[in-house]
């Protein structure tokens, strides 16, 4: 469900983020000196009791910053959000006017924010936004980035915490390393190797905020040297983002937030304590909604940030097994089924009488031309098989006059490296482009099926993105590896028969001993 205009794009508003957990967080601190418990508790009792009778504390979170306990301000004088900075340098290839090859490096620089939640053995775990934490491997249209051209490589890159976008005094910045990022969250753990203070307020929960709940985000607008507050409302409790590599659940908030807001924490007021909860992490905004800003809501990032590990989730790369091939085999029984997109091409999948699977990836004039610039023998897995969904058999890489057949051994490690590669993602996605067919013939008769068809295609759009360079090395690859001149070449029609058994040779005769001591003829 969207709140606003599906044209209006999501722009990322760099910054890195610090985190906090319920039970992971460190009790708070306060500056002065703190009262007697049982004082600290009629306190306690009694900011409570203001929180639940109040007409904006209808659930579990406040619609006024009044509902706040006292003793909240005394907590919030301790920083625990950073300005974050990422530099990366990249490498780029280019040839001069004599056809020289050229390298040139860009360097490229971007602040944020981040947030402790955690110190463990002298080390301390912040939270931010993965598109804060790390620059692209590649640039190219899906992941731009800003005065570096297309198609350069980034050779190296370093986190650091700093004062501000005009800092250049290097000696007292932190080092940050990164320890596990999410692209699908748009979220990253980083650790600095000493102890900063953290957050001193508990997970809260993104499921129970509800429209005109007011927030809080603590963050660095503009890189600024200033640790900035902003407030505003949520204003819708649910969005889902699909936006480029992103897929997760956020809610949308009003508050006005700039550039190196991205990783802020974002804080709703808890009814039941009047303390601040973390309920999401700020992570872009709308390019044509002014103070539209959308939050990945907190639980889903509680297993990474407890964990330290990504969870896998619908559409990524899961292991393939002997289930998923008779999936695939089933699914080949329609007619006009084998085809499937593959990197910006056309790819099929076929099976022989034999039982293997003979995968195809055409070449970029197809239909135009329509032999395969390489095809791919998926062959039954054997008893205890190293890959439970098949054993890769023959390669053939082909051109105009027909293909040529190699066996995995006879190529170097790089092409060997890239056919199995391309077997794997070859198996993935056929397997999603038929499981998006049969969701879209059942599409439109529930929402539920009709978002479900929806992620699929999204699926399959990320998945073709992803395999562009994959494609192009392969087009390269056989060029090189295809007939040439007199070579014997191989008509499809080959590839598709399946090899005659392996025959016998015929026993000899000749005379062995039997029990009694007599001889027998064989």
């Amino acid at each position: 469900m969207k709140s606003f205009p599906p044209t209006a794009r999501l722009v990322i508003l760099a910054g890195a983020q610090l985190l906090a957990a319920a039970p992971l967080f460190a009790q708070p601190r306060s500056p002065a000196a703190r009262p007697e418990p049982a004082a600290r508790e009629r306190s306690a009792a009694a900011d409570r009791a203001r929180a639940n009778a109040s007409p904006y504390c209808a659930g579990a979170y406040a619609d006024d910053l009044t509902k706040l306990a006292p003793r909240v301000r005394e907590y919030e004088r301790q920083t625990y959000s950073y300005c974050v900075r990422n530099t990366a340098t990249y490498e780029c290839l280019s040839y001069g006017a004599d056809g020289t090859l050229r390298r040139a490096r860009r360097r490229a620089v971007a602040h944020g924010t981040a947030f402790a939640y955690k110190q463990t053995a002298g080390e301390t775990l912040l939270l931010t936004n993965q598109h804060v934490a790390e620059w692209p491997s590649v640039t190219d249209e899906e992941h731009p980035v800003d005065g570096v051209p297309a198609g350069c490589k980034k050779i190296s890159d370093a986190l650091r915490i700093v004062d501000g976008e005009e800092d250049a005094y290097e000696r007292d910045d932190t080092a940050l390393t990164r320890i596990v990022a999410d692209a699908q969250l748009d979220v990253a753990v980083l650790k600095a190797h000493s102890l900063l203070p953290v957050m001193p307020w508990k997970l809260g929960r993104s499921s129970a905020l509800r429209e005109r709940n007011v927030v809080e985000v603590r963050g660095f607008p503009l890189a600024a040297s200033f640790h900035a507050t902003n407030v505003g409302k949520v204003v819708s409790a649910y969005d889902h983002d699909s936006y480029r590599d992103w897929e997760h659940d956020d809610f949308v908030i009003d508050a006005l937030l700039s550039q190196g807001n991205s990783g802020s924490p974002v804080l709703a007021v808890s009814c039941k304590t009047g303390e601040f909860e973390l309920v999401g992490i700020y992570h872009a905004g709308y390019s044509e909604g002014s103070a539209l800003n959308v939050v990945v809501g907190i639980d889903q990032v509680r297993d990474l940030m407890t964990t330290l590990k990504r969870t896998k989730r619908g559409g990524e790369a899961q292991s393939l097994d002997a289930r998923e091939r008779r999936k695939l085999e089933a699914a080949l029984s329609e007619p006009g089924a084998q085809f499937f997109p593959f990197g910006g091409a056309t790819a099929s999948v076929r099976q022989r009488s034999d039982g293997a699977l003979i995968f195809e990836l055409m070449s970029r004039d197809f239909p135009l031309k329509t032999h395969p610039m390489v095809a791919l023998e998926d062959l039954p897995a054997g008893d205890a098989p190293a890959d439970p969904f098949g054993e890769l058999g023959r390669i053939w890489f082909g051109g105009t006059v027909g293909l040529k057949s190699y066996a995995r051994s006879e190529l170097d490690g790089d092409a060997q490296a890239a056919v199995t590669h391309l077997l794997d993602g070859l198996r993935r996605d056929a397997l999603l482009a038929f499981e998006y067919r049969a969701a879209a013939r059942e599409g439109q008769r529930s929402r539920e099926r009709y978002e479900h068809m929806s992620r699929l295609e999204r699926a399959l759009k990320r998945a073709a993105a992803a395999q562009r360079d994959q494609t192009q090395a392969l087009t390269d690859l056989a060029e090189r590896l295809q007939p040439h001149g007199a070579e014997t070449a191989a008509p499809m029609a080959e590839v598709l028969t399946a090899p005659a058994p392996a025959r016998l040779p015929p026993a000899k005769r000749g005379i062995r001993p039997i029990a009694d001591g007599k001889t027998e003829t064989r």
